[in-house]
């Protein structure tokens, strides 16, 4: 079964492009907006937006607008010859027939701008990379990383080193398995894209499992509407015990605009948030 939505029909509602999706969900996008935040009027440069809200009439509308044959919507808009197809997909997580698709050589990203663009593409489209090849002394992970960006610290040292040792005040301390989770979530601010590089293991197993949350959150959404909406309204406190460090989420958060999902999820931290609090 296929959980991802794609578009169904398109149709003009008012002022507004209504989308009938795959699974049966609707949603009405009003001209302006769509206007207002269509890239085709980004600077290719700059990457900043030079349309004029101010130069166009509330009864703005599109010339014309379809599904393409990669299933995305394009508008072209009156008085404008350009067109915009949004880069954006959603994919399902059965990578098993295309393992290839997330794997990249670090001779491959490090040799310039196209392996760097590839390696980017495959974290933001799919999600996860694995990078193969890389070298294994310390703290060699920075020469791939500065490539991109700068690193953010954390209270475990940077590199977190994952190692096991006696007396641990970390599960990841210790050579037991880790269970899926999404890591530092009593930060204020979670990390973004997370990096992992593995110099040595001489252990018998050790393997890495990663977990689709978003895949997970739509499936729920499906097919267990009352458990999905208890994760979106319930506040969980996560704390992390040897530290200071511990914030109030809910384990799912939509983002209206986009109808996305971030995922706050790591059981050895979460506690019942009794009192309830308002955004």
């Amino acid at each position: 079964m296929n959980e991802n939505p794609s578009i169904s029909s398109l149709k003009k509602n008012g002022k507004s492009i209504l989308i009938d999706w795959s699974d049966g969900e609707q949603s009405k996008f009003n001209f302006l907006w769509l206007r207002d935040n269509c890239p085709s009027e980004v600077h290719p440069t700059a990457r900043e937006r030079t349309f004029n809200l101010l130069n166009v009439s509330e009864n703005i509308h599109p010339k014309a607008f379809t599904i393409n044959d990669k299933g995305q919507l394009e508008i072209e808009w009156m008085k404008s010859k350009k067109k915009y197809s949004s880069p954006y997909f959603l994919w399902d997580n059965s990578m098993q027939s295309n393992f290839e698709d997330i794997q990249i050589d670090y001779q491959e990203i490090i040799s310039g701008d196209e392996g760097i663009k590839k390696w980017l593409e495959q974290l933001h489209y799919k999600g996860i990379s694995i990078v193969k090849n890389a070298p294994t002394e310390k703290e060699s992970g920075f020469n791939v990383l500065s490539n991109i960006s700068h690193h953010r610290e954390t209270f475990f040292k940077t590199p977190f080193e994952v190692i096991d040792i006696p007396n641990p005040n970390n599960s990841a301390y210790t050579a037991a398995a880790l269970r899926n989770h999404i890591d530092l979530p009593y930060y204020e601010i979670a990390p973004g894209y997370q990096f992992l590089h593995c110099l040595i293991n001489d252990a018998t197993g050790g393997e890495s499992v990663a977990l689709d949350g978003f895949k997970v959150a739509s499936y729920m959404k499906e097919n267990f509407t009352e458990y999905f909406k208890i994760l979106l309204d319930t506040p969980v406190k996560f704390v992390n015990r040897d530290y200071t460090a511990n914030t109030i989420r809910v384990i799912l958060k939509l983002w209206i605009a986009s109808m996305k999902h971030i995922v706050n999820f790591f059981h050895c931290y979460m506690t019942l948030c009794l009192k309830s609090i308002s955004d």
